[in-house]
């Protein structure tokens, strides 16, 4: 694992009268770093600042190893629970004062328990997790291969990467990559039972883009440019399709072609 990607969400830092406060996160980390949430001081600083009376000052630490990230709880009071929002509801429950608890999940939400109606969390990303080549078992450690691209197929992020793909396989021809509303539609009640939002479609779109498939995305920025994104997602199919990360088979995970969506398909030619 070459580290984990920790964010905070706008407005999931904490409340002010009940509204939802605070500006978004992102922290990198590496094997051996360590990164600190809770209300913070200025005698205890923290990385990640959680804006909740509820919330001790120094309420834990996340600590990136080699191969996982693990968890302390610092609370003497307060369990948190480490969620994994690609899976069927599982979860863990790391107890008060727990020292260095393995996380296996690829994707974490960390929820902490507050007094207010607004939920405190944050998300953990680990980006790297490896997977041996299904053809080298029973081949020491040492002499296997492992994938250049370690994609999980059962997680959403790999579904919007289907449905981004999913033109040019059925047409074989450069049509144009879909938006994200056309993933929000496509991918309609699809997702854990319910329908992605266009945030987090872009949030797996970005996911892939700099986690996943490493590639370099022109500056949205810069001069000339104009809006870059359909750039990235034109790059990201160019690479999942050139490299056969997403094949015709993948098509089975989407949910069925309306008949509409057959005949925009036709006016697209």
């Amino acid at each position: 694992m070459s580290g984990v990607v920790v964010h905070l969400p706008q407005g999931s830092g904490g409340a002010d009268a009940g509204e939802p406060r605070g500006d978004a996160v992102t922290l990198r980390l590496g094997p051996g770093e360590v990164a600190r949430f809770g209300r913070g001081s200025t005698a205890v600083p923290v990385e990640l600042r959680l804006d909740d009376p509820a919330i001790s000052r120094l309420a834990g630490e996340i600590r990136v190893t080699d191969d996982h990230w693990q968890l302390t709880n610092h609370s003497t009071t307060h369990s948190y629970l480490v969620e994994n929002p690609e899976g069927a509801g599982e979860y863990l429950r790391v107890p008060p004062r727990r020292v260095g608890a393995p996380i296996p999940f690829e994707f974490s939400r960390v929820v902490l328990p507050t007094r207010g109606d607004v939920t405190i969390s944050f998300q953990v990303f680990a980006p790297d997790h490896l997977y041996l080549d299904p053809e080298a078992r029973g081949v020491p450690w040492g002499n296997s291969t492992v994938t250049a691209y370690s994609l999980d197929e059962t997680a959403t992020y790999f579904l919007v990467l289907v449905a981004l793909c999913e033109p040019r396989l059925r047409d074989q021809s450069r049509v144009a990559v879909p938006t994200t509303p056309q993933i929000v539609e496509r991918l309609r009640g699809h997702v854990g039972g319910g329908t992605p939002t266009a945030r987090a479609v872009s949030s797996h779109i970005d996911y892939l883009a700099e986690e996943k498939l490493r590639i370099g995305v022109l500056d949205a920025h810069e001069p000339g440019k104009g809006d870059r994104r359909n750039g990235k997602r034109e790059e990201i199919v160019g690479l999942a399709l050139r490299f056969g990360l997403v094949r015709e088979e993948h098509l089975g995970l989407l949910p069925p072609l309306t008949a509409a969506g057959g005949r925009e398909r036709q006016a697209a030619r």
